[in-house]
């Protein structure tokens, strides 16, 4: 199966799949840091305006970055019940760093959106992420989402994981469903670091 040469071959790929389909006032939502180049390029070619959705990875205590659960900057936390059964984890146990996550997207809405307004209601929303692994920073997005009565939601991806798919009840495209996904890393050839400033740029 192909790989991508980098996010923004990725992001054409996905606009290709998204091009034909009929949106209305479509609005792209990125999550930050990586989803954002891929969305700057679904946006570019559906004419649709670029924003950010931000949404912290609540990590495994001493694994950080295995992630349990996701939370956004105004909003309650989304878990994974079976990873939180299977490490014998409580939501309660994890409420320290799900205050700091949350307190840290916020200083990312800030810092990427500052106080322009962002108005979701009756527009057909893209989330956009560049891969999707276990999908919990998306559910927390998604959640957000919904509270704000957009007219549709949809999650779209260059590359995803099966088995996570079902676990969705939003409708998901994605360019690439590998049958070994491993990492979202693994589907590109250069996978840096996005930078804040990269982002930044991007929605300017």
């Amino acid at each position: 199966m192909k790989r991508f040469a980098n996010r923004q071959e990725a992001g054409r790929a996905l606009a290709a799949r998204l091009a034909d389909l009929p949106w209305h006032d479509p609005l792209v939502l990125g999550l930050p840091r990586g989803g954002v180049p891929v969305a700057k390029e679904v946006a570019h070619h559906l004419n649709a305006e670029l924003d950010v959705v931000v949404a912290r990875k609540i990590g495994a205590p001493g694994h950080p970055e295995y992630g349990v659960g996701a939370v956004t900057a105004d909003s309650e936390p989304i878990y994974d019940p079976r990873v939180l059964r299977a490490l014998n984890l409580t939501e309660e146990q994890l409420g320290n760093t799900c205050d700091e996550e949350r307190e840290e997207a916020k200083r990312r809405t800030a810092l990427y959106r500052g106080d322009k307004p962002l108005t979701l209601k009756d527009r057909d929303v893209i989330l956009v992420d560049d891969g999707l692994a276990t999908g919990v920073t998306a559910k927390a997005a998604l959640h957000w989402i919904a509270r704000h009565e957009p007219r549709t939601t949809t999650l779209a991806v260059p590359v995803a994981a099966r088995e996570s798919l079902a676990t969705f009840t939003t409708p998901v495209i994605a360019v690439l469903l590998p049958r070994r996904f491993g990492a979202v890393s693994r589907w590109y050839e250069t996978f840096d670091q996005t930078t804040d400033e990269e982002v930044l740029s991007a929605l300017s």
